[in-house]
This record gives C-alpha cells, sequence and structure tokens, in this order.
C-alpha cells in the first residue's frame, strides 16, 4: 500500500466544525508536505476548486496549480498530483504548463482528470458547464490533445471542443510517454474515458465490498479496452486514529453532526449532477469525498486491520484526509504504517 493525502487548502475537510487549525495558507501547505514527505507519504492531491467547497463560498482558498508548481520546488521526493478541469482550461496550455511543472519537479508531477460538477462555480469563473456526458466527451479529446502534443514532434487537432494546428510542444515532459492521469468517475461515459485514455483510477470513499465490485469491473473494462493494467489504483479515505474505539467513535460523532449549512454550497449539483453510483446524505457530505465511508477510524489496529482489507479488495494508494492535518498525519505515520507491515508479518509467517 501506497499512502498520499489530500493538501489542505481550503482550511479542513469538514463541513461542520469551524476552525480545524490548518489555514488555507501556502505556508501551512508547504509545511505539510515537507513533514509528510519525511514521514514517508507517496503522494499528495491537490483538488482544483475556485471556490471553497468545505467552509462555505465567501471563505479562503488556495489555486491549485500555481501551488503545485511552488511546492514541486520545495519538495524532493513526494508525487505531486493536482486535479485539470477541462471545462476551464486550455489544453494546449495545460499540456506546456504540465511538462514545465514535471521539470520543476524532476519528473513528480502528475494529473488528475475532473470534468467537474458544481454548476455555480461554472458560472462565477467562466467555466463551459454542459451537459454531463458532454463533459466528458470534453476531456476525451483534452486527453488526446495532451498526449498528442507529449509525444509528438508536431501535433494537430480537429475535434468539437478544440482545434489544433501544427503545434509544437518543447521540453516534453521527463516521465515517458507521459505524465501519469489519474481520473475518477462513477457514470457509464466517465468508466469508458477512464478505463480507455486514463493510467490510474481513483474513487471517492467506499466500503470494502462497494470498493472491489468497482475495482473488479474496472480492471475488466481496461482489459477489454486492450490497455495494459492501471499503472495505480486509489480511494479517498478520511482517518480518525485513537487510543481507543470510544474516543474514535466520539471524535466521529462530533464531526458529523449537521450544525448549520454554510459549506454545503455544492451539496445539491455535487448529487444532481455528477451521476454518483452511491446515494449520500447530508452526514456523509459533512466529511469530504465521502471520507468516512472507508471506516478508518478506531485504533491503530484497527485501521491497519481496515487498510490490508482495502489492499486485498485491489487498492493500492489511500489519499487520506484527517483533521488537524499535520498532527493527524504525523500520527498515522508513526502508529498505522508500522502496523500495517506489522500484521502483514505476521500473517505471512503462519
Amino acid at each position: 500500500m501506497k499512502y498520499g493525502f489530500w493538501l489542505p487548502i481550503f482550511g479542513g475537510w469538514l463541513r461542520n466544525v469551524e476552525n480545524e487549525s490548518m489555514p488555507p495558507t501556502f505556508d501551512y501547505a508547504k509545511e505539510v508536505i515537507q513533514s509528510a514527505e519525511k514521514w514517508g507519504y507517496d503522494t499528495t492531491l491537490i483538488a482544483e476548486l475556485y471556490l471553497n467547497d468545505i467552509k462555505g463560498t465567501d471563505q479562503d482558498s488556495l489555486e491549485a496549480w500555481s501551488t503545485a508548481a511552488a511546492l514541486a520546488a520545495v519538495t524532493e521526493k513526494i508525487e505531486i498530483m493536482t486535479a485539470v478541469r477541462p471545462i476551464f482550461h486550455n489544453p494546449a496550455v495545460t499540456a506546456k504548463m504540465t511538462a514545465n511543472i514535471d521539470h520543476i519537479s524532476n519528473g513528480r508531477f502528475t494529473l488528475n482528470l475532473v470534468s467537474g460538477w458544481w454548476a455555480e462555480e461554472a458560472k462565477q469563473y467562466g467555466g463551459d458547464f454542459t451537459a454531463h456526458d458532454q463533459r466528458y466527451a470534453r476531456t476525451e479529446e483534452f486527453i488526446e490533445i495532451l498526449k498528442g502534443l507529449w509525444t509528438e514532434e508536431t501535433f494537430s487537432y480537429d475535434g468539437k471542443f478544440y482545434q489544433i494546428e501544427n503545434a509544437k510542444l518543447e521540453p516534453k515532459p521527463l516521465q515517458r510517454p507521459n505524465p501519469i492521469l489519474y481520473a475518477g468517475g462513477e457514470s457509464e461515459k466517465g468508466k469508458q474515458v477512464i478505463s480507455s485514455l486514463c493510467d490510474a483510477y481513483v474513487i471517492h470513499g467506499h466500503t470494502v465490498d462497494e470498493a472491489k465490485e468497482k475495482i473488479t469491473d474496472m480492471k475488466k473494462r481496461r482489459q477489454e479496452a486492450g490497455r495494459e493494467p492501471f499503472h495505480t489504483i486509489g480511494m479517498a479515505a478520511y482517518v480518525i486514529c485513537r487510543d481507543s474505539e470510544e474516543e474514535a467513535q466520539e471524535e466521529l460523532e462530533r464531526i458529523t453532526t449537521v450544525k448549520d449549512l454554510s459549506g454545503y454550497a455544492g451539496f445539491k449539483d455535487f448529487t444532481s449532477k455528477s451521476e454518483l453510483e452511491q446515494k449520500i446524505k447530508l452526514q456523509d457530505y459533512s466529511v469530504s469525498n465521502r471520507g468516512i465511508r472507508p471506516n478508518l477510524i478506531g485504533t491503530p489496529e484497527q485501521i491497519a486491520k481496515q487498510v490490508l482489507a482495502f489492499e486485498e479488495a485491489g487498492v493500492d494508494l489511500l489519499l487520506l484526509q484527517c483533521s488537524p492535518q499535520l498532527e493527524e498525519l504525523e500520527r498515522f505515520s508513526k502508529k498505522v504504517m508500522p502496523k500495517v507491515e506489522e500484521l502483514k508479518k505476521a500473517a505471512s509467517k503462519k
């Protein structure tokens, strides 16, 4: 299992907790990623939203791409995965920016393709928010242009959404043939695009059985598309690690009790425009990315056993959220990661 985390760019992950002591500033983000790199984390995911979907649209948040470039220059080993939403970006310019940040990071920059779901944000920031399948059709063209510019000396493209004529891109990214393209989706159209064009698959928080079923299906689709196995299969999860199960459950109760709806501005668009496979409730949405569904909640040993269950189901990258992030990432690295290895060794001797 590899371990990653969502970079704290919104001031936290909890819609019902006002102050999580993790300010949405570059200084805090830098402290978190540099510390996590020392603690053995492999990846950070930087979400791309121009409005704060967690704490409320009137609250501060960091912009993903400028943050990624800055962090690439002050880290050494950790993978920096940054979300990109085609409805807001020019694909040729994105290809150039990606190659540049890949060089800054010495080959550590990857992308998470997100077709978009927040109509109100698109209105405010000029995004071309079309019907669901049209957004994925745009994403298909977007990916084809990225790969074309990264691999061909001169590239032209004539599509429904984009036209490129005799474009050149130098230098190419350090990663060959291209920086890893992650994506997640639950609609039929989304699965088609991911299985045929992307390199890695990521999902929101699921139970072990849900994750296993989804991963099995996507592996089959990947094989039918004639592609090599996914480079990585990742899952979002929120962690509550405590010395006792009772303490962990008390914290869960605290963070999921809905008090006001200021952080729920995107709930309607997320649930109505994303074509989700599982219905979610306000309590699920109280923690970002369905993070409590994987049940990484309890003592270090309980969480470690759950990590191994997800590994058995096919997950090989956990993208963690926790609060406050700096302290909880350290706790997880020192208490849960070693316990996972301890349980593995014990199992291998049986």
